[in-house]
């Protein structure tokens, strides 16, 4: 395995536009056949329910139920008062003749009339009286209409009351026509239009502008659906107004306020046999009567539910999957789980600020679905990575190494390839003192024990000050501040020095204490020498194609590993038996008490150089 072979890993596979882009596509084109199969649809209506209670719940201004639709139901008090339902064909008598005095523009019967009576021809006249009565019909088993008696069908208008709800019970959509027959809604809403037309003055332009436009009867389509907008709960303070059937008929309630108004009469009671469940109303229901208060409503005011067009949904999860997966790929995981916590916020929030504002459903589980999938693909795929080159590294560099390449992995990979690179560090030698005597007298597996040991306290010191472990020459250690990522700046420079430096220092300290381990245990105690040079190294990889090593080179290196070698003869003011180069020593010579030692002349210089030795830190 060689370095083409991992920066082609990382480059060819890992990071080239190409690459990022096919998570995103992938995931798009999954959330879009999801879509397609109806796997979103269980959480779409949940984020449904979410949007409207959502939209309700905040300060929002959505409007209120219009006051010009009004429910009058056979409620619990009605039914205690005139028997169980149906109720008595001359109880709707009296209704409509209790509300001669102040005509509404229209009534409608969410009722079936279809069995008679001995009631039936005074309803009938009551109802020809009014003109502007709507009974109900409805498809049976067999798909055949459920009609009025024939007394009463032919003096009413009719429109069918056929009812849609969704799998999980909630009635979204109303259809307008079935087969061409029209709704109960639709019926209702040109009676008002028909009554308004009787008041109109001779102003045309005025009457025009006050009609209700109805959506035109369909020539082709089986089924011509509405979406509800649910402007809030159907009962209650802020529900539709609605009267007690019985109230009416006792004229405990003013007949003026129903004046002009389009009224509903249905079964309100509490068990009825007519549930409507709504996103505010699902346990307990409300009642079915109240879908078409509401389609009116929609109607009456153009603010039915608008929908996302179909192709534009499939589009949007394709782009936010393909979005989603560049922005979340190019930042670090703190960030990342941030915006995956922010963006599906952020689309929640449009999407109530679109149903407030413009009375359009935008998509909410999909797209936010969408969003966390993409984040899961850019997480799993760049663990994935991480896992193929920390193991590929694994067998070429040491852990830290690897793990600070992995930090920096855009910065070090280029072109396709690992470059060689020539940066100024600090380097740092060490190695034990008469180890040939010490591993003579110990046996192999004892030696190796207590090698380990040694070499693990001395890594951690120089892991805790940012260095590198470059490598282990038996009982030698080399490593490296300032690696793999190069040091321009003057100061980040001397923190490498002054890192290297407090490493040494914190070696030689843990040293202490491991011996006093070793003692005992029984075991030889350890005095190391330590040497120090800042210069220019040239780091990247050595070796052949079957093995490589990440490292440095340079002559800096064999500065570092002479100074370590001339502490043998280095004892006096030499208390940490740590050398260092002048190069370092004007780094570090106002964070460090020093010693000058002598003059030497190193290769590649024509001047000799002055050596010092640490005697011991500078308080701050």
């Amino acid at each position: 395995m060689n370095w083409q072979f991992l920066s082609w890993l990382w480059l060819g596979r890992g990071r080239n536009f190409s690459f990022l882009l096919l998570p995103g596509v992938l995931t798009g084109l999954f959330s879009m056949g999801l879509w397609q199969i109806g796997g979103w649809q269980p959480l779409e209506a949940l984020g449904f329910n979410l949007l409207f209670c959502t939209r309700n719940f905040l300060p929002l201004p959505h409007g209120s139920w219009d006051s010009r639709v009004v429910v009058i139901g056979i409620d619990d008090a009605t039914l205690r008062q005139y028997g169980q339902f149906p109720l008595s064909r001359d109880r709707y008598t009296q209704l409509l003749e209790t509300l001669e005095a102040s005509p509404p523009a229209a009534i409608g019967f969410d009722i079936l009339f279809t069995e008679p009576s001995s009631h039936d021809a005074t309803l009938a006249e009551a109802m020809a009286i009014n003109g502007q009565v709507v009974l109900a019909i409805a498809p049976d088993l067999h798909k055949q209409m459920l009609r009025p008696v024939a007394v009463l069908d032919h003096v009413t208008a009719k429109g069918h009351i056929a009812s849609n709800a969704d799998l999980d019970g909630i009635t979204r959509q109303l259809w307008l026509y079935v087969d061409q027959v029209p709704s109960l809604t639709i019926m209702l809403l040109q009676a008002y239009n028909n009554s308004l037309q009787q008041t109109f003055t001779a102003d045309s332009t005025n009457s025009t502008k006050s009609l209700i436009a109805l959506p035109p009867r369909p020539s082709a389509e089986k089924v011509q659906s509405m979406w509800i907008n649910w402007v809030g709960p159907t009962k209650g303070e802020r529900g539709i107004p609605t009267y007690s059937f019985a109230d009416i008929i006792q004229r405990k309630v003013d007949a003026a306020k129903l004046k002009n108004k389009i009224l509903l009469v249905g079964l309100t009671a509490t068990g009825a046999n007519d549930p409507l469940k709504t996103p505010f109303e699902q346990i307990p229901p409300t009642s079915g009567v109240y879908l078409h208060a509401a389609a009116i409503d929609n109607l009456l005011n153009h603010r039915q539910l608008q929908l996302f067009p179909r192709q534009f949904e499939l589009l949007l999860l394709l782009g936010l999957g393909i979005g989603s997966s560049l922005i979340l790929a190019a930042l670090k995981f703190p960030q990342r789980i941030l915006l995956l916590g922010l963006l599906p916020v952020t689309w929640f929030s449009i999407s109530v600020s679109a149903l407030t504002i413009s009375n359009l459903w935008l998509p909410t589980a999909a797209p936010i679905g969408t969003i966390l999938l993409a984040g899961l693909s850019v997480q799993w795929l760049e663990q994935r990575e991480k896992q193929q080159l920390m193991n590929l590294f694994a067998r070429h560099v040491s852990q830290e190494t690897a793990a600070l390449i992995w930090q920096h992995r855009n910065e070090i990979f280029q072109n396709g390839q690992l470059d060689a690179q020539e940066m100024v560090a600090t380097v740092l030698f060490t190695d034990i003192r008469s180890f040939t005597t010490i591993s003579e007298s110990m046996k192999p597996r004892e030696l190796l024990d207590w090698l380990n040991c040694y070499l693990g306290a001395m890594a951690e010191c120089i892991h805790e000050h940012q260095g590198v472990v470059d490598k282990y020459i038996g009982d030698a250690v080399m490593a490296v501040f300032g690696i793999p990522l190069p040091h321009t700046l003057p100061e980040e420079i001397q923190q490498d020095a002054i890192a290297a430096v407090s490493a040494a220092i914190a070696m030689q300290k843990r040293l202490v204490l491991l011996n006093q381990e070793l003692e005992e245990l029984g075991k030889p105690t350890i005095a190391i020498g330590i040497g120090i040079h800042t210069g220019v190294v040239v780091a990247g990889s050595i070796g052949g194609s079957q093995r490589l090593n990440y490292s440095v080179l340079g002559d800096a290196v064999n500065i570092a590993a002479r100074l370590e070698q001339l502490n043998k003869s280095t004892k006096e003011d030499n208390p940490y038996s740590i050398l260092v180069s002048e190069t370092t020593f004007e780094l570090i010579k106002q964070h460090f008490h020093t010693q000058k030692v002598q003059q030497l002349q190193l290769r590649g210089r024509q001047q000799s150089t002055m050596i010092y030795s640490i005697t011991g830190r500078t308080e701050v």
